[in-house]
């Protein structure tokens, strides 16, 4: 039996990344399409894969929908200049609380240093954030720097492009599942990154594996803002 939480999405996240063991949280897609968030993982050190990504990086970075902010921190312990965005303020106040700089918004409201940045990450299941990928990762190159990269974790190829309604799904044992609120919801797969991609003016260098997991490396067609971060 599932029970609706009253809650906005955002909310319904905070509250999941407040739980870090024991309950699962899922994202459950309207095409039947669910998976379990590693929240535990979030809120962990970063793992190789996260390293790998980080090693690619060679100037300032921006974590879009950063979470609880162990990529942020592996950035800023890297030497590069990082900063996190998260609509959800538990978020930021657990990636300061770890030492990282983080900035509670919206990342299609204006943010600071627009066209100067080396790198935007899109991590996590994050390329989804808003529902469309091609306004996304349109946004990101609104954001990059002339040469500079996005960094997206992609579905492994198959399901496509899917857009769509998602819940996220608290289970609790012996007393079912907790639904929030609907809210837009996106998955990439590597085959369809390079339409997507294309469409928004970038251009896919990569597609590469870490970890069973898939990642695009994607650069700027034309060029942004003139300058760096200062």
């Amino acid at each position: 039996m599932s029970r609706s939480v009253r809650a906005r999405p955002i909310e319904a996240f905070g509250s999941a990344l407040r739980r870090r063991t024991g309950d699962h949280w899922l994202v459950h897609g309207d095409n039947g399409w669910r998976c379990r968030l590693p929240v535990r993982r979030w809120h962990g050190p970063a793992e190789p894969a996260v390293a790998a990504l980080v090693a690619r990086c060679t100037g300032p970075a921006l974590d879009l929908g950063c979470g609880p902010g162990r990529l942020t921190l592996a950035l800023t312990h890297a030497g590069l200049t990082a900063v996190g965005v998260d609509i959800s303020a538990q978020a930021v106040r657990l990636t300061r609380a770890r030492g990282a700089i983080a900035l509670h918004g919206d990342v299609f409201a204006p943010l600071p240093a627009e066209g100067r940045w080396a790198h935007v990450l899109l991590i996590d299941g994050n390329i989804g954030i808003g529902g469309d990928p091609l306004t996304l990762l349109g946004r990101c190159h609104d954001l990059l720097r002339p040469g500079g990269t996005v960094l997206v974790e992609l579905e492994p190829p198959g399901p496509g492009l899917w857009r769509g309604e998602a819940q996220l799904a608290l289970q609790v044992p012996g007393d079912g599942s907790r639904l929030g609120p609907p809210f837009r919801w996106a998955r990439l797969d590597t085959m369809a990154v390079a339409g997507v991609a294309s469409a928004a003016g970038l251009t896919v260098r990569e597609v590469f594996r870490l970890d069973c997991r898939w990642f695009g490396e994607l650069t700027a067609d034309s060029p942004g803002a003139v300058g760096p971060v200062d």
